[in-house]
C-alpha cells in the first residue's frame, strides 16, 4: 500500500515465474509489476530471493533492455521489486515469425552491453560438476542465459523488452546464443535451421566447433541430473530439447 496507494486491480502474467508471486498491480498512481519471494529463513535468503537480489543489482544497468526497478521492499521475511509496467505479447519463435528478427536484436544489443561488476555469477560454474575443463565456457560478457518466449515482450510498436534477469551471468558470449538454440528447436526449428539463425553472430561463428559440441554435450547432461533430481514435464521437455541438438552435434561430427 505504501509504495502502491489502494490497490484497485491485480493481474496475474500469461507466462511463467521463477517467484512466488509475480502480478500487476494498479493504483492511484498507476500500474506496477511486482515479483515477490520469501526467505527460506530469517538469515537466509533460498534461490528465488537470491535471483530477486541479482535482478535489482543488474537493472540499473541495463536500461536500454529491461523494464525499469520502480522500488525495492523487504519485509515479513519476503523480498519484492517493483517494475515499470510494460504493455507487450509473449514472443514466438516459430519458423518464418517476424519475432526472429526482434530476438536477434535482442541479442545484438546483449551482445553490445558490457558486463557490469554487479553480475558476478560466472556461467561455466553450471557444467563444472560434469567435467574436469568448462573453460570455453568462461569469459567476461553480459549473458542473460534464459531468452525464453516468455522473457522477450514485444509491444504493439515492435519495441521489446528483455524481463526476468535473475540468472544474468558473466562468461563467453557464445553461450548466450546456445541457450536460445533449444527454444527455436523447441518451436519447431531443427537443429540445423537453428544453427543456421545462430550464423548471423559474429560470436558464435568465432567460437571453436568443438567447444559447442562440448557444451551442447553437457547442458544435455545437466538437463538429464535435473531430471532424474525433478521428473516434472517442463524439466522432461528441456532435456528431450538438448539431447535432440547434442546429437545433431554428434552426427556433424
Amino acid at each position: 500500500m505504501e509504495r502502491t496507494g489502494a490497490v484497485r486491480i491485480v493481474q496475474a502474467p500469461g507466462g511463467g515465474s521463477n517467484v512466488d508471486l509475480a502480478v500487476t498491480v494498479s493504483g492511484p498512481s498507476g500500474r506496477v509489476f511486482i515479483k515477490a519471494a520469501p526467505r527460506v529463513s530469517p538469515s537466509e535468503d533460498g534461490p528465488r530471493v537470491r535471483a530477486l537480489r541479482r535482478e535489482a543489482a543488474v537493472n540499473p544497468c541495463v536500461p536500454e533492455l529491461a523494464p525499469r526497478l520502480h522500488w525495492t521492499v523487504e519485509s515479513g521475511g519476503w523480498l519484492a521489486l517493483g517494475f515499470e509496467h510494460v504493455e507487450g505479447r509473449l514472443s514466438d519463435y516459430s519458423p518464418g515469425s517476424p519475432d526472429l528478427v526482434t530476438l536477434a536484436e535482442a541479442v545484438q544489443r546483449l551482445q553490445a552491453t558490457p558486463c557490469p561488476d554487479a553480475v558476478v555469477m560466472r556461467v561455466e560454474r553450471r557444467w563444472e560438476s560434469l567435467s574436469d575443463d568448462v573453460s570455453p565456457m568462461a569469459g567476461n560478457a553480459l549473458l542473460h542465459t534464459d531468452l525464453n518466449p516468455h522473457n522477450l515482450l514485444i509491444g504493439p510498436d515492435r519495441r521489446f523488452h528483455v524481463v526476468d534477469w535473475g540468472f544474468a551471468s558473466r562468461g563467453a558470449p557464445w553461450i548466450e546464443i546456445g541457450q536460445v538454440i533449444p527454444w527455436l528447436v523447441h518451436a519447431g526449428h531443427s537443429p540445423a535451421e537453428a544453427e543456421r539463425w545462430a550464423a548471423q553472430f559474429p560470436s558464435w561463428l568465432q567460437a571453436d566447433p568443438a567447444d559447442i559440441d562440448l557444451y551442447a554435450h553437457l547442458s544435455a547432461e545437466r538437463w538429464n541430473q535435473i531430471s532424474a533430481a525433478r521428473p516434472k514435464s517442463h524439466v522432461s521437455t528441456n532435456l528431450l530439447l538438448a539431447r535432440e541438438w547434442s546429437s545433431h552435434r554428434r552426427r556433424r561430427r
